[in-house]
């Protein structure tokens, strides 16, 4: 009925438009109105009182000279079309930040994303990547020499770093950390040096090593991370998610039977692999509270990534479910992250004070299971 409806008014419609000079037509209210800045004119400056100073005002719009000497007007004007812009990414994306001798990356993207930049960037350049421990953001290069990297990084260390024997070996401790704002990383390197063929185990110092070193090597990943991005460099997902995934998965139950899943890492990374593998199972998430340690979901409905609102003639043919329909089929539950030791468990909830089915529970946690690796 409401189909029926909404084609009767756009017949409706079609009828008593068509034909209608007032509306379409050279005169009519949507008329075309590209040339009408042909037939503006200069007028007289605006005369001020003579007891009035003030200080000479150039033309906001200047009418060109070659239009307003032309006294003829086209009946017919195409506008021409605005050159296309050229879209760079912007380099505030990606900056350094000091405090007393303390210097670091901030990038405007979340740890997931950036831990694939910044270790391609530590192995295009020659660094041999030790360990790694993606669930902490964390990874520490070989003993090297500078002769043993890239060319270009070798020459850049050299000129730059001081304090360091040509023959000394050389490692790197990377970190990455959720920024103090949403949705923000801070890189952190550390550097630890030794004499070359020394086996000595040197740890890394609580701040910095060598702070001309870690000064060199920020600054050179900084360019190169803002030129990749500008270049349309793109992140890997496998490395992104390899970034929060857990180092242990584990589906179990709790004392009173209801299902618990059991991630082998620390709450940011924890928060991180769960949402983007909800987004992954295509669940919609109404809403979140970290602090609490909560996602709201909707099971009855897809997950909503950059959703477009229906246009004229979807809202008029009932193309889109109403608000009542949504309400009326919506299936919602609320999954908990609670830091337990060195891990986090994962639970699914109807409300505040009653435990999801749990047959919802397996059904959601074990979604989120298959997503995480």
């Amino acid at each position: 009925m409401k189909r029926l409806a909404g084609f009767s008014a756009l017949a409706l419609i079609v009828s008593s438009t068509s034909g209608c000079g007032w509306l379409w037509g050279e005169n009519g209210y949507f008329r075309d109105r590209g040339s009408d800045y042909l037939e503006a004119r200069q007028t007289a400056p605006m005369q001020l009182p003579a007891d009035v100073q003030a200080k000479r005002l150039d033309p906001l719009l200047p009418v060109p000279a070659q239009v307003a000497s032309s006294t003829a007007t086209p009946a017919e004007f195409e506008v021409p079309r605005p050159q296309g812009l050229q879209v760079r990414a912007d380099e505030r994306e990606f900056s350094l930040q000091r405090s007393g001798d303390s210097r670091w990356v901030v990038a405007q993207r979340v740890p997931a994303e950036v831990w694939p930049l910044v270790r391609q960037f530590f192995e295009d350049n020659g660094f041999r990547i030790a360990s790694e421990r993606p669930q902490t953001g964390e990874f520490i290069t070989s003993w090297q020499r500078f002769d043993e990297l890239s060319t270009s990084m070798a020459r850049s260390l050299s000129s730059r770093v001081s304090g360091v024997a040509a023959d000394a070996e050389t490692r790197v401790r990377v970190r990455i950390e959720p920024g103090v704002q949403r949705n923000t990383s801070e890189v952190f390197v550390t550097s630890a040096e030794r004499s070359a063929g020394s086996t000595a185990d040197v740890d890394f110092a609580a701040r910095s090593g060598n702070a001309s070193l870690e000064a060199a090597l920020l600054d050179e990943m900084l360019v190169s991370m803002a030129r990749g991005v500008e270049q349309g460099g793109s992140v890997s997902l496998l490395a992104a998610r390899d970034y929060d995934a857990p180092s242990r998965v584990s589906l179990s139950e709790d004392g009173n039977g209801n299902p618990v899943l059991n991630l082998g890492a620390d709450f940011d990374r924890a928060w991180s692999g769960v949402g983007r593998s909800l987004e992954l199972g295509n669940v919609r998430v109404d809403d979140l509270n970290r602090s609490l340690g909560l996602y709201y979901i909707n099971m009855a409905e897809g997950a909503q990534i950059n959703e477009e609102k229906p246009g004229f003639f979807g809202r008029m043919f009932g193309s889109a479910p109403s608000k009542e329909e949504i309400e009326a089929r919506a299936e919602r539950y609320q999954v908990r992250l609670t830091p337990v030791g060195d891990g986090v468990q994962v639970t699914v909830e109807k409300d505040l004070n009653t435990i999801a089915p749990a047959d919802v529970s397996r059904r959601v946690l074990s979604l989120i299971q298959d997503n995480l690796g």
